[in-house]
């Protein structure tokens, strides 16, 4: 039973403060764990907002990369022995082309889904951007380097590309069509690749139009078994559809059409696109994601196998060839039981690189920040916000992360010491999204202030609203933050100095989404004024912990 993988691989190392490769060795994380320690496993497996998923395995290795939008670096790539325990070991974007229009925030924009493959001794990543087309880069290592972006097939609307080479090495492009920039959606077409993969030399053949009973399919990945051309894709919309699969013996059909995995009686709506492994023992694994609204597009693994040349994923209980999720499973067989691991969270900025959790509003300034292990702190620099931006929203320099789980809470220490030629210099903790709030120190004539913020709709360049806590010193100040977020994204900020006994803001945030992201949580240093120097914070530590009932 011959097994070829859809190709698609782009990755980049970054340098700028947050380059290196992965913290192999990363803490596990306090507040969600895939493996129960049992030889089974729960979903997700990634509980947190790694929208768009894509895998390959290479040897005993799995490799597993997701959409980033206008986050930077871009294309995360992870890593796991067993698909349960997932850990990030690089980005394949450094920045982001076209490099002059990603230095601006593009909320929504830049890479969407992405596939990844490995093909002659290569990865090969190929990321859309619905804006101007189909990319790829391709590395011998998967920690890089890789190369430079190369645009495959300009034009815009061109989403959720996948490579596919057949046995006799001709490859093939499968997409979709994003309808808010091609003005047309739930089509998928097919193209010819040439021999280096870098460019569509067809005009491609329609194989689907899903109007009539899949509105919305997108996402195809495309793959071959036992003489038969598979498309998997999902279609009926992000949160409330199912998994399609297509069959030909000829690549460019007819396709046979079979609903394979939909909600069922489960919790886990969707579910939506993702990627077919096998196991080097030949078990077959579905990885997709599940949209949570302000918690992300969250992963899950299923168990999935073959019955009369169709794949049949999740469990399905009624025998109809149609599976739903599972919750707990057991674990793929992969022949040895591997450590708990989990990707990166807390980060005490003690080595000379930021972990690989945080991403960039945008495509970063040098001089943003600087990690000094000596005092072990990483240092924000205050950078003017554009002129353009109302609040937060618009402003490319705000370093965040993902949230990890439904609850959990966020403690940091900053110590700011504003340039004291300027006014309004502003440091802090911030819960990102179409909403925000963020709790930070302000300097103006008279000291330094503590401020909590909050902006409703900031998207709509909306003004944030903030009210004065309390003075917290005169040229310097030393503060630790806190958020913490109970189930149904419900933030509440707090404050202490001597880091043991907390005061909290007395209204409670409600978290919201970003365009599609999840919330994120981070830190910030801005000004408002462009003079020849300016303040910063120094950040001690950056930790997410178990919350307290």
């Amino acid at each position: 039973m011959r097994l070829l993988f859809l190709a698609c691989t782009i990755t980049c190392l970054f340098n700028f403060n947050l380059t290196g490769f992965a913290q192999l060795a990363n803490p596990v994380s306090k507040v969600w764990m895939a493996d129960n320690g049992n030889g089974t496993y729960k979903n997700p497996v990634i509980n947190a907002d790694y929208s768009d998923p894509d895998a390959v395995r290479v040897g005993n290795d799995y490799y597993l990369i997701a959409s980033s939008f206008d986050a930077v670096p871009g294309l995360p790539i992870l890593h796991s022995k067993d698909m349960v325990n997932w850990t990030i070991i690089t980005h394949a974007l450094k920045r982001q082309p076209p490099f002059d229009h990603f230095s601006k925030t593009q909320h929504g924009n830049g890479v969407w889904a992405p596939a990844i493959r490995y093909h002659n001794g290569e990865f090969y990543i190929y990321y859309p951007d619905p804006d101007f087309g189909i990319y790829v880069t391709r590395a011998r290592n998967i920690k890089g380097p890789w190369t430079d972006p190369v645009l495959v097939e300009a034009g815009k609307g061109l989403i959720d590309p996948c490579p596919f080479w057949d046995d006799n090495g001709k490859g093939y492009l499968a997409h979709a069509y994003a309808g808010s920039r091609a003005g047309i959606k739930s089509l998928i077409v097919i193209k010819e690749l040439d021999a280096t993969g870098t460019r569509v030399v067809s005009e491609g053949v329609l194989v689907y139009d899903g109007h009539e009973t899949d509105a919305t399919i997108e996402g195809p990945k495309l793959y071959k078994r036992n003489g038969y051309y598979y498309i998997f894709a999902p279609a009926g919309g992000v949160s409330t559809g199912w998994q399609l699969v297509l069959r030909s013996k000829n690549i460019y059909g007819p396709y046979e059409r079979k609903v394979v995995m939909d909600q069922g009686t489960t919790p886990i709506n969707g579910p939506h696109q993702g990627a077919w492994i096998q196991t080097p023992a030949g078990e077959d694994w579905f990885l997709h994601f599940q949209d949570k609204g302000a918690y992300g597009r969250v992963v899950h693994l299923q168990p999935m196998k073959w019955i009369n040349n169709w794949p049949v994923i999740g469990i399905d209980k009624d025998g109809d060839g149609k599976g739903e999720p599972v919750l707990v499973y057991k674990k793929p067989a992969v022949g040895k039981t591997y450590p708990i691991a989990t990707p990166a969270e807390s980060d005490e900025f003690n080595t000379t690189t930021l972990g690989l959790q945080w991403q960039w509003q945008a495509n970063p300034k040098a001089t943003w920040s600087f990690l000094n292990p000596t005092k072990g702190v990483l240092r924000l620099y205050s950078d003017k916000m554009p002129d353009s931006a109302n609040n937060l929203w618009d402003v490319p320099n705000i370093l965040l992360q993902k949230w990890p789980a439904e609850a959990f809470v966020i403690t940091t220490k900053f110590s700011f010491t504003p340039n004291p030629k300027l006014e309004n210099e502003k440091a802090g903790l911030v819960i990102m999204g179409l909403s925000y709030a963020n709790i930070a120190l302000k300097s103006r004539k008279d000291g330094i202030w503590l401020v909590y913020g909050t902006c409703k709709d900031a998207y709509k360049a909306n003004p944030e609203t903030e009210k004065t806590l309390t003075k917290l010193g005169d040229s310097t100040a030393t503060v630790y933050f806190r958020v913490q977020v109970r189930a149904g994204a419900q933030c509440r900020f707090g404050y202490s100095t001597d880091g043991k006994s907390f005061t909290d803001i007395e209204t409670a945030f409600q978290a919201t989404p970003g365009r599609w992201v999840g919330a994120k949580a981070g830190i910030f240093c801005t000004r408002t004024t462009q003079i020849n120097d300016a303040g910063f914070a120094d950040v001690d530590w950056f930790r997410i912990d178990k919350l307290e009932k």
